[in-house]
Parts: C-alpha cells; structure tokens; sequence
C-alpha cells in the first residue's frame, strides 16, 4: 500500500449499543452497499477467532477463511506473528468499561494514554488491513461496546463515525432471556454452544450504562448518528439512506431492499448473532413477541429501572 493511501483515516462506522437491539441485521444490509464490507463484532476475533477458531459468517473455520487469513497476513505478516495472550492482556488494562471515565477526558494521562495508542494501533493495522484486501472505503464493526469506541476516539489514522442504535429496553431484555443457539461455536468454545442469558434486571443495568456511555462519547466530539431499531424496522429504506449518507456514501447508493425483504449475500463477519449466517431473502418486521411473553412484573421492572432514557428515546405513550 502506497504512502499517500496510509495517510487517509480508515473509515469505521462503528456499530453501539446494547447487543441483541438489530445491530447484526443493520451492518448485514450496510454491507450489501457498494465500497462497504461488515467485519462483525471484531472486540471478539481474538478470542472467538484466533483462539476458538469459530465459524466465519462465510461458513469456514477463522484460520481457514481466505479474506481473513489475507487480512492477518496483511496487517501482521500472518496470525502467526500476533501475540493473542500479550494483546489481550493490553485489552484488560485499557478496553473494559471501568476506564472509560478516564478514555473520556479532554486530555489522558500519560500511561493512559500510551497503552490506548499501543491497542489503537493494533486494530489500525487490521482495519487498513481490510480496506486492503477488501477495497472497500467503509468498514463497519459492529462490536457494540462503549469501552472500545472511547478507545478508539483516540486514533488520529481512524476516521471514526458511530451509529447508536437503541431499542427498547423491554424488547431487548426479553431478547436476552431466550435460549439462543450459537452456530459458528465448535467443541472447546470459550463463550459455549449457546448465547448469554441475562435476567431482566441485569440486562436494564447495562442498556442504561452502554446507551449512556453513547450518549456521552457524542458529547465528546465524536460523529454519532441514533437509530432506533423500531424507526429502522418500520422505514429500513429511509433508514439505511441516512446512515449511507452519514458514512459518507451519498443518499442514492442502490438498497438491497424490496418492499419489506431484504437480499443478503455471503459476507465475513467475525462475530455476530445467528443472522450472519443467513443468506438470500429475509422479512424484515418489527419483532414485539416481547409484549406478550415477557411476564408483565419483568416488563415493569426494566421500565422502572430504564425509565429516564424510556422516555428520552420516545418509548413512553404521550402523557404517561
């Protein structure tokens, strides 16, 4: 890669929020886009990928996929060379949500700030590394934590754009009850063969903490752009053309969309829910089995412990 190609920003549009509110389905369809590729939730490579080896949303195994095997090659002159256990030990002592107060500060102090520009580095190299392989203008990571995105701020080689997505809290609590089946997981798994399962009331406490830590990090400056996954549900043309338009794409980029279904094609997301495996047509519709299966003392509990972003986020009736 030529010189003057390494002093333009990496464009990320990074993917907040609190997991199981549509990012997976909002980056799927941002990667249908011409100059997009969607990387998946890339907090999760190194464990998920590097070491598990799990399944890539393109179906083969993490160090069998070509498109990542050429992305470590390019960024790391190949997996090999990378250290997992050193990086992640870098990850433990800046990228967690305990740090974020000071990653929010208008100046760092000094040991903060060398060991934010020594992990900012690492994921600079992967994602020019994907811009690379890929040639695309737009990377999407939708890794979703505030810890990571505070970090991030800090890279002057990332162009940084956030798209917050919010849903609300009740849907997303009941989400995070079910029993979900994880599909890339293979035996010895870190994470297991299923999903998390949060009870109502932990599943509020961080809705509020990472929808706030987003709410924050714009007051800091960084470019961020609220969708909520009901608004994206209901007009998901209307919806992708203002998220287009905010990664710098322009407004009248083709939309993989017809009517209310979507064309999905094969991609290579690292991390993500079952949906990353999906391909060909899907319906998209506002998903509320929430309102009839989560127990109505659940439902009560999560609005009385969200109720300030409930109403900031418009998910109160008018006058309640």
């Amino acid at each position: 890669m030529s010189d003057k190609v390494r002093e333009i920003p990496i464009r990320v549009l990074f993917v907040g929020g609190l997991g199981r509110s549509g990012s997976t389905l909002l980056e799927r369809l941002l990667s249908e886009l011409p100059g997009v590729c969607g990387i998946g939730e890339v907090v999760h490579l190194w464990q998920r990928g590097l070491v598990d080896d799990e399944r890539c949303g393109c179906g083969a195994a993490f160090r069998q996929c070509p498109f990542w095997r050429n992305v470590g090659e390019a960024a790391f002159g190949g997996w090999v060379n990378f250290d997992v256990e050193e990086f992640r030990a870098l990850k433990e002592s800046i990228d967690r949500t305990r740090f974020v107060p000071a990653l929010a500060r208008a100046t760092a102090a000094d040991d903060t700030r060398r060991r934010v520009s020594a992990y900012d580095d690492v994921y600079r190299r992967l994602y020019e590394a994907v811009r690379n392989v890929s040639g695309c203008e737009v990377l999407v990571d939708s890794s979703k934590h505030i810890s990571l995105a505070f970090c991030l701020r800090w890279s002057e080689a990332i162009d940084l754009r956030v798209v917050h997505v919010v849903r609300d809290p009740r849907a997303v609590a009941y989400s995070w009850s079910k029993t979900v089946v994880r599909p890339e997981a293979v035996a010895g798994s870190a994470e297991g063969t299923h999903m998390a399962r949060w009870s109502p009331g932990k599943t509020a406490l961080y809705w509020n903490v990472q929808n706030l830590g987003f709410g924050l990090l714009a007051r800091r400056g960084v470019p961020t752009m609220r969708v909520r996954y009901e608004d994206f549900m209901r007009s998901p043309a209307a919806t992708l053309r203002e998220v287009a338009a905010f990664a710098g794409l322009g407004e009248t980029v083709p939309l993989p969309l017809s009517g209310e279904s979507a064309e999905l094609g094969p991609n290579h997301q690292v991390a993500g829910n079952p949906l990353r495996f999906r391909t060909g047509r899907i319906e998209l519709r506002v998903d509320d089995a929430w309102k009839s299966e989560l127990g109505a003392l659940r439902r009560y509990l999560v609005a009385g412990m969200t109720l300030p972003l409930l109403a900031r986020y418009g998910y109160l009736p008018a006058g309640s």
